[in-house]
Parts: structure tokens; sequence; C-alpha cells
């Protein structure tokens, strides 16, 4: 069996729809989702679609729960204001109510998925290093755990130390634990342009993160033509 995992979407229906044709070519037969369908990028509703229809296990991200609300928006950066307040305008009430009751924190098989960190998970902390893993690890009580919130796709491993492991691919092995970041379908800030996701094999017993290029002008011109800001088209191409 391979599982298709992605995220951080984040209303990129050109690369959301990469990721789901290349998990297809790859024969996954199941996917997940750890969240952020939405936000930043001019297809809010079309990737929301695309997910509800797969009918797999999703977790709320933070962009998720901020599209949901009605209140003020208070704590983003401008640019980031300007984009929620377009994605709220641009949901319909079901879209909200799906978003709201998205749990935060799930179990899968033998993993876990979440968007932030395990060990607050509403709280949207940032994993950036192996000593911001170490608290997650501590509420992880399966082999694996899939994340993502920071767009960069990562391995982190923990025996009696925690490391950061390198390259596209790791080995699952008993008696370690693996915090996984999946990076994004939506918008990479690795400083590669290109989408990502992983496929978990349990049958080999292995993750590995692909990247796949992607409409990028496509994605860039719906961004400009909805009148969202022009910066939020540029960054893509910049993988920022």
């Amino acid at each position: 069996m391979k599982i298709a995992i992605f995220g951080d979407i984040h209303a990129n229906l050109e690369g959301l729809e990469a990721v789901l044709q290349d998990a297809a070519d790859r024969d996954c037969t199941h996917f997940v989702c750890i969240g952020d369908i939405v936000g930043y990028n001019a297809n809010p509703r079309e990737c929301l679609e695309v997910v509800r229809r797969l009918e797999c296990p999703v977790v709320k991200g933070n962009h998720d729960e901020e599209a949901s609300l009605d209140t003020d928006l208070v704590g983003l950066n401008p640019l980031a204001e300007r984009a929620m307040q377009w994605t709220r305008d641009n949901l319909t009430s079901e879209d909200k109510t799906y978003l709201s009751e998205l749990r935060m924190v799930r179990q899968v098989r033998d993993f876990t998925i979440v968007h932030a960190t395990l060990d607050s998970p509403s709280s949207w902390g940032y994993v950036t290093n192996k000593f911001d893993a170490m608290a997650s690890f501590g509420y992880q009580y399966t082999p694996l755990c899939f994340f993502g919130h920071t767009h960069s796709p990562k391995f982190y491993v923990k025996t009696t130390t925690v490391t950061v492991e390198r390259g596209s691919s790791i080995e699952i092995e008993n008696g370690k634990k693996y915090f996984i970041n999946v990076g994004s379908a939506g918008q990479p800030r690795d400083g590669d342009w290109r989408v990502a996701y992983a496929i978990y094999d349990l049958g080999a017993n292995r993750v590995t993160i692909r990247r796949l290029e992607y409409d990028l002008a496509k994605t860039q011109k719906k961004i400009i033509d909805a009148g969202l800001p022009t910066m939020l088209a540029e960054r893509l191409e910049l993988g920022k």
C-alpha cells in the first residue's frame, strides 16, 4: 500500500492537481491531507472541493481555521491579512463549516497527522529544528507523524537523541520515531518553487518526498486576475 500525504495547498489548484496526478502515477491508493487547504492563492473553493471528493483524513491548518471565522483579523502581516479577507469573501458558509469542524490531530492506521506541533497543535508553533521537534516527540505515540506548516520538507528522527536526516527518502526502522514534514503542495518556502508531498510506502517501509513542476504561470495569472497582492504571485517562483 502507498499513501500520498500532502498539505499546505493554499488554494493552488494547479499545484494540487500535479500532486494528485503524480500520486496516481505512482500507484498511491490512499490520501491524507495535513491542512491549510485555503489561503494566499486564488482557488480556495476548488481546492476544497478536490480534497473533499477524496474523502480522506484531513486535519485543520491555521489558515483553515482563520478562514472559517468571522472575527476581526488580528496578528497577521498585511499581505496575509489581505489574502485572508479575500479568501473569506470567496468561501460559502458550507465551506467555512467544513473547515471549522476539522480536527487538530488524527491517527491514521499506524501514524499520526497534525498541521503544526503535537505538543500544542492549536497554538500553531513552527518546527524548524531538532529542538522544536523534541517537544512534539514527547506527545507522539505512533512511530510516525506527518506535519507541515513551515512549507519545507524535512525528516526528524528520534532514538536516544533527535537528528535531522537529509535527502529525499528515509527507511522506517523499528525502535525509532519519525516526525516528517511533507512540504507544501501549493507554496514551497525552501527556495525550490516545485511543489512537494510525501509517499509512505508501507510495503517497503519507506517515506519519499516528491518534488514536482506544475503550471506556475497559470497559478500566477489567477492570483493577479483575482486582485490578490502581486507579491503572492511573485513569491511562488522564488520558493519563498
